[in-house]
């Protein structure tokens, strides 16, 4: 069974790992069941000894890949790649070419992502040798990452900040994948920050009184989002996320499709009175999503909701979610004509009250926010946040063989 391959590669080449001689590398293409479970299980043997690490659930790893689930398939293409030595998967990494992006910019590149690899520049090399050339043989000339896909999904190497865990939807990787990366001739193309926030200020107390003359004053309503409603809901959001974003660093339009995707994946996770839309005379100019860090609850499942064929996982996910103590806003977006009015902080404050003196979360994290969206990065500044984690994107030229 065929699940990611647009045409077979298998690359295989003499290796040496920590100073002697070692098997065969082999780099193919995950073209069978067996490989997409070698692949969707490769990062707890590469960071399972990591404390911080937090193992994804590998049910959710395989439908992030599977071109009849995801709705990215819908207008792109990707392939994944395993890197095997001695019957051993040593690293992975996922190539995807998007057209959206590509007409968008006028640019010509693909990206990588859900980049894996022990510490050998050999396994690491081969990794992105057959991504850029899966590239090269569709016509594209650069490539970018860490990417899943685009930069509305899991984006960026940790360079800064290992020693806490990922938050929900955030990456986590060894400190040497950056020198990897980099030795192959990656060089950075931007950086991401992440913030942590735990109120040092009394940020409720202090502003609640002003908050609420910014509302009356600028006609602005926050409100929670309307489960019952929920398809208008998601079109909102919709709207007010494309409208907000065209001048950002990489971001690229989501479809109706990707969107509804995305909403139905947060909907599993959302507490709606986290979930708010600004409105100025009935309509939408803005948007936040904050959610419970469900990586708090799946830390201990090791990946798997089910053991011995029970639901045993599952059952002590449901026991954990309740005591989730943290969270992570994802989302903050504002229309151009409506920044700068108070509305963002607004929608901070809302989430803050409701977060801590309602469910008593300790703390959250903000962000990813790009290093040059100084805006926002003072407002997230001003209410007393601080940066505590760096995600960076590479870049590539892909340079065509003869």
């Amino acid at each position: 069974m065929r699940w990611l391959s647009c045409f077979p590669i298998v690359r295989q080449a003499a290796a040496t790992h920590g100073g002697s001689a070692a098997a065969l590398l082999e780099i193919r293409e995950v073209a069978s069941r067996r490989d997409l479970n070698r692949f969707a299980k490769v990062p707890a043997s590469i960071q399972g000894g990591d404390p911080c690490w937090v193992p994804p659930l590998l049910a959710e790893t395989k439908e992030f890949l599977n071109p009849r689930k995801h709705p990215f398939y819908n207008h792109g293409a990707a392939t994944a790649f395993l890197a095997m030595r001695g019957g051993r998967a040593v690293g992975r990494i996922l190539v995807s070419d998007d057209p959206t992006y590509n007409s968008q910019y006028g640019t010509n590149i693909g990206c990588f992502g859900m980049f894996e690899s022990i510490d050998d520049p050999a396994v690491a090399h081969g990794l992105l040798d057959a991504a850029a050339d899966w590239l090269r043989a569709r016509g594209r000339t650069g490539v970018m990452g860490p990417i899943d896909y685009s930069t509305n999904y899991p984006v960026g190497l940790l360079i800064d900040g290992f020693n806490t865990p990922p938050r929900v939807m955030m990456n986590h990787n060894p400190p040497y994948y950056a020198g990897l990366l980099e030795s192959w001739g990656l060089a950075k193309a931007k950086d991401l920050y992440c913030w942590w926030f735990v109120d040092p200020l009394d940020m409720v107390a202090k502003w609640r009184a002003r908050a609420e003359k910014i509302a009356k004053r600028g006609g602005v309503r926050v409100r929670s989002f309307r489960i019952d409603d929920f398809d208008a809901e998601v079109k909102r959001c919709l709207d007010v996320y494309n409208g907000s974003r065209t001048e950002n660093w990489g971001f690229v339009r989501l479809s109706d499709a990707e969107f509804h995707y995305f909403a139905k994946q947060i909907a599993r996770l959302a507490i709606p009175e986290l979930v708010l839309l600004a409105e100025v005379d009935d309509q939408p100019v803005g948007f936040s999503i904050t959610l419970p860090d469900f990586n708090e609850a799946i830390a201990p499942l090791k990946g798997r909701l089910t053991r011995f064929g029970l639901p045993i996982g599952l059952w002590r996910l449901m026991r954990r979610l309740p005591r989730v103590k943290t969270a992570r806003m994802l989302v903050l977006d504002l229309l151009e004509g409506y920044r700068r009015r108070g509305i963002s902080e607004l929608l901070i404050l809302r989430t803050l009250d409701y977060g801590k003196n309602t469910i008593g979360y300790t703390g959250a994290e903000l962000g990813w926010t790009l290093e040059d969206n100084y805006l926002i990065n003072r407002t997230i500044e001003a209410v007393g946040a601080q940066r505590y984690k760096t995600y960076r994107i590479y870049e590539k030229a892909i340079e065509r063989k003869e």
